[in-house]
Formats: structure tokens, C-alpha cells, sequence
């Protein structure tokens, strides 16, 4: 988001238009115009985890009575670095992606100034210029700290010689290559520009000279202009980045004190980050939380924290009508304001609130009616009956009066009664995907590894056991796939089973083999080889075979234990979605 000031009223002076979001303009001069005309032009980032936090702190003060702002956060807590060391962070600002959790038990940042480096470090600027490796070398005192000359000691020093902020490069092009200050803003601005121009090429033969002339070694100065140009493609500067660790260590804070608080406020954020809320809620359950399924008579329109008493540490979880699939505000807060002390039937919802038959659908396939007795099976069937008395799909006021209730009411008590076959679970669990985008009830993985079990498949738990260099399969849902601009075509994918996460590295050569299942599968089965450095684990790939067609058993009570699974894929069933592999999570695509 950029603001500019000048003293006149801005459409005076340039021609601005209207912007896709609502009550919002555009100036269609770009930055460069702005400059030339003298109008002083401000970037203002607009992120996500601001709203969380504030969210969180929310929270905290309702259900803790802790009142805080960003300055209350205590500083340099152990619980939060050691959680972070591990790699632990899903969810946590800057650090939660598969690059970061990779780096962060490497690295082991201990303080904040560390969290400052981590947060820069994986970015293209000091991995092109190979500044990445030699810093972790310096850091885990693999390599002697050495500086090239005492005027660079002072630029280098914080981040054990190796220049790693953007800061640091045009310090390197004044100290150690000899620019002038007028010089080093050229290169700044070239840096800046060098997508649509490439004019930092003509930096080059100038800046590793002068840096040669003052005795510098001409592999370092290669290095350094290569981080320049790095930088040129995403610069990032220390002051960024200590604003940056600013939020990633009050994110950390929160979640390793109050997941509960760090959860809802998440969630009722989203979207923003790398993980869906499936996975948000995984984690959460995994840190020892208790999530609880939305329903019309407990959920409000976002996630809510109750009481656990003795069950939990952690407040319960409780999903919000958010999460349901197609439903709108507007027919939630209709369900808030009317709800007193709670609906007792599927027919008072539907009088009481004046909602329509399609958002009475939504909430049924989300299978929110639980607190009536009704599973989702029954509570569509409910609602097929009032839709059949009615005459009509339409509003309360379509209604003849509500004497056609009455005269319905013992043919409703009727049909309440008949036996409707009772659901397989996995038909919930791919229902709950469909309306929910997760579920409570059960992880899709844990339906198949009765099969998974048979070809030696692994479990995300097991690899802490596995051997570094063992060739294994691991299989999982396609939670998140990354190609990055720095990577040279690799691949990174980030799969889930019903234990957890894995991660799964593809090489170009391995991607082209394999293109149409990386990029469509919904399940994929790795055969790879185990690779395992300081904690951080990998699985190389060298086979990859689509497992998306397997989730349609879902949809069949007991296919779990059945042997011939494909073939049971064929054998037509009345309640299997037709969309079972669909409804699935794709996975989500980054660069």
C-alpha cells in the first residue's frame, strides 16, 4: 500500500482512477513519475499478523485477564526461542515457511538480534551471493571468523563477517570498493529498478575493481556484487527485517504460551500465510488443544475459546459459522440475534430466524446440528421436510401463515421417526471436508493405512527413527507446494498423514517425470531417500505415484479393511460423494 503527500489536493495534480476494492483509488503514475515531479511517495505494509496480534491480545484479555500490547510482549523468553529452535513454528509471522523451519534448527536463533538474521538470511539476495552456508559454518564455529580488513570489521561484524543485509552491500560498495556517496545512491536506485532495467550489470567491472585495488580478495568481491544483485530481486534491509522479528517473536510468544489465544486469533484472520485452517488446528491439537465442531446453538460467526476444566490446559477451540462453506454473515448474525437460549429443533431455526432453505442446507452439510441429536444425514432429511410442507425453497414469509406447521406436525414427527441408514464415518469426513475444509471427526490418512501398512509405507512420526540415506515411502495429503525463484527448479512439497507433516524435496529431472501428479494430486505416495542433518528431515524424491482415486473409499463403510482396495473403487455405492477426491485440499502453490 503506498500513500503520497503533496500540498494541493492530489487529483490536481495526477490523473488517479478507481481501484478494484470498493471506495478505494489508484494513482496511475508509478513510483519512478513520482520522483521525477518532486511528490513525496510512502510504502505502508498492510499485514495480516498486525490484525492477529491485536486479535490475540483480545483474547487474552477476555479469557486470561491479562491485558497486553506489542511492548508488554516479555522479551528474550527461553520457552519461545527453544520452540522456535525446533522449528516449530505453523503460524508463527515470517518463519513458518518449509525454507525457514529448515534453517531454524540450524541457525538455533537464541535472542532477538539472531531472530533479526534468521529472517533475513533465506532470502535471494545472501543465498545467490553463497553467503548462507559460510554464515552457519561461522555460527556453529565450523569455520574461523575472519574479516577481510578492519574498516569492513565494523559492517560485518554483527553478522560474523558475511554480509547479509542490504545495508551491509552499499557499506561494502563505499568502504570496501571505494564509491562515492552519490555513487553507492546510484547503485541503490539501480537496485531497486533492476527487474525493468538491469542497470546494475554496469556496476559490476567498477565495484569488484575497486574492491580488488584495495587488496580484497576477488572471490569475495564476486560474492558480494553477486549479493547486490541478489538484492536487486528482493532487497531486503536490517531495519526490515528487525521489524519483521519484531512480529515474528510476539507470534512465537503467543503460541508457545497461548496456543489457544494464538489459534482463534489465526484463524479468525485468515487468510493469510502458508497453512489452511485444517492444519492451524492439527497443530493446535497436537500442542495438547481440544477443538470442538461448529454448531448453531455454540458457535458464534467467528472461532471462540471455552471452558475446558480439568480436560485440557488450553481453552476449548470452539470452530465459528466462519468455516462453514457458503454460508453468509448475514444469515449467521440472524442465528445470533434470535438464538436466546438455543434452538430445540431444526423448525425453530427455521421460524425464528427467517433464514433461507440454502443456508439451512450449508449448516446441515457442515453437520452443525449436532446439539439436537441430529447428525448431518438427519438433519437434511428435517430439512427436506420443511421445504416439502412449504410447498416452495423461499423465505418465512412465503409461508401461508403457520397453520400449515401445525397441520404438518405429526407427519414431521413421522418422518422423524423412520431409521435413515447411519453414515460411514469416512462419508463424514469427506462431508466435512466439503463444508468445512477439515475435519474433527478423523484425518482421510488414517482410512488407508491399513494399505499403506502392507507396502511399508512410513508415518510422518516415524522418520525421527529412520536412518539418513535409507530409501522408505512416505505418503500424505498435498498440504503446500513451493518452487522458489532462488531454488533452480526444485520443488519443495509439504504432505500431511494422520501423525503430521513431512517434507519432500523434488528435483527438476524427478518434476518433469512426475509434472501431472506434483502439480493435480490431492494424495501422493514418495518413494525417496532419507536425508537427516541437524535435526531437519528431508525426503528426496525418486518416485511419485497419485493416490487421489484411493480417498473415494471413503465414502465406503469398512473399505478400510477391505483388500482388494482399487477394486473396490468400482462397486457403485449410494451414499459415495461423487466429488470425493475433489473435495479434498488441493494444496496450496507458492514461488
Amino acid at each position: 500500500m503506498g500513500f503520497v503527500i503533496t500540498r494541493d489536493a492530489l487529483d490536481e495534480l495526477s490523473p488517479i482512477s478507481n481501484a478494484a476494492m470498493e471506495n478505494r483509488t489508484v494513482v496511475e503514475w508509478d513510483k519512478d513519475d513520482l520522483d521525477a515531479l518532486g511528490i513525496l511517495k510512502i510504502d505502508v505494509l498492510s499485514l495480516g499478523m498486525l490484525t492477529c496480534i491485536r486479535k490475540a491480545f483480545d483474547l487474552l484479555d477476555e479469557h486470561y485477564q491479562r491485558p497486553m500490547v506489542l511492548a508488554d510482549v516479555p522479551r528474550d523468553d527461553p520457552g519461545a526461542y527453544a520452540m522456535i529452535q525446533k522449528g516449530d513454528t505453523i503460524g508463527v509471522f515470517q518463519i513458518e515457511s518449509r525454507a525457514q523451519m529448515s534453517m531454524l534448527p540450524r541457525l538455533r536463533p537464541a535472542n532477538f538480534y539472531d531472530l533479526v538474521i534468521e529472517i533475513a538470511i533465506v532470502r535471494p539476495g545472501p543465498i545467490q551471493g553463497d553467503m548462507v552456508h559460510p554464515f552457519l559454518r561461522r555460527r556453529q564455529k565450523l569455520e574461523e571468523v575472519e574479516y577481510p580488513s578492519e574498516e569492513l570489521r565494523a559492517v560485518l561484524e554483527k553478522t560474523l563477517g558475511v554480509p547479509l543485509f542490504q545495508e551491509q552491500a552499499m557499506k561494502i560498495a563505499m568502504v570496501g570498493a571505494g564509491f562515492t556517496a552519490a555513487e553507492s545512491d546510484q547503485l541503490r536506485r539501480a537496485m531497486a529498478t533492476f527487474k525493468r532495467t538491469g542497470d546494475i550489470g554496469n556496476f559490476r567491472i567498477k565495484f569488484i575493481k575497486g574492491m580488488i585495488n584495495r587488496g580484497y580478495d576477488p572471490d569475495f568481491a564476486e560474492r558480494c556484487f553477486k549479493q547486490i544483485e541478489g538484492f536487486s530481486d528482493y532487497g531486503f534491509p536490517e531495519s526490515h527485517s528487525a521489524s519483521f522479528a519484531l512480529l515474528a517473536y510476539a507470534s512465537a510468544w503467543l503460541k508457545c504460551h497461548y496456543p489457544d489465544v494464538f489459534a482463534a486469533a489465526l484463524l479468525n484472520s485468515q487468510p493469510m500465510g502458508f497453512y489452511s485452517a485444517s492444519s492451524i488446528i492439527r497443530d493446535f491439537q497436537e500442542h495438547g488443544g481440544i477443538a470442538l465442531p461448529v454448531d448453531i446453538n455454540k458457535s458464534d460467526w467467528n472461532y471462540t475459546l471455552e471452558p475446558s476444566g480439568q480436560a485440557s490446559p488450553y481453552y476449548y477451540l470452539r470452530l465459528g459459522l466462519r468455516q462453514v462453506n457458503g454460508l453468509k454473515e448475514g444469515a449467521a448474525e440472524s442465528i445470533l440475534a434470535n438464538r436466546g437460549e438455543g434452538y430445540d429443533s431444526v423448525r425453530d431455526l427455521y421460524f425464528r430466524t427467517g433464514i433461507d432453505m440454502k443456508s439451512l442446507e450449508d449448516l446441515a452439510r457442515a453437520d452443525a446440528f449436532r446439539s439436537l441429536g441430529l447428525d448431518r444425514r438427519a438433519a437434511l432429511w428435517a430439512i427436506k421436510g420443511i421445504s416439502g410442507h412449504t410447498g416452495r425453497r423461499g423465505a418465512l414469509e412465503d409461508l401461508p401463515l403457520f397453520e400449515a406447521a401445525h397441520q404438518s406436525t405429526l407427519t414431521l414427527q413421522h418422518e422423524q421417526e423412520m431409521a435413515l441408514p447411519s453414515m460411514p464415518l469416512g462419508q463424514h469426513v469427506v462431508e466435512d471436508y466439503a463444508s468445512l475444509r477439515l475435519s474433527l471427526k478423523a484425518h482421510p490418512m488414517s482410512f488407508i493405512r491399513p494399505r499403506l501398512n502392507r507396502i511399508g509405507a512410513r508415518r510422518a512420526t516415524d522418520l525421527e527413527q529412520c536412518k539418513n540415506g535409507q530409501i522408505l515411502h512416505i505418503a500424505g495429503l498435498v498440504l503446500v507446494r513451493q518452487r522458489p525463484g532462488t531454488a533452480a527448479g526444485v520443488i519443495f512439497m509439504t504432505l500431511e498423514d494422520e501423525t503430521g507433516t513431512s517434507n519432500v524435496i523434488v528435483w527438476p529431472k524427478t518434476f518433469e517425470t512426475y509434472r501431472r501428479f506434483i502439480l493435480s494430486a490431492r494424495l501422493v505416495l514418495v518413494k525417496g531417500e532419507m536425508q537427516k542433518e541437524q535435526g531437519v528431515i528431508h525426503i528426496i524424491a525418486k518416485q511419485i505415484e497419485d493416490l487421489s482415486e484411493d480417498l473415494a473409499m471413503l465414502t465406503e463403510e469398512g473399505a478400510q479393511e477391505k483388500s482388494g482396495f482399487k477394486k473396490a473403487l468400482a462397486k457403485p455405492s449410494l451414499w459415495r460423494h461423487p466429488r470425493s477426491t475433489q473435495v479434498m485440499p488441493k494444496g496450496r502453490n507458492f514461488h
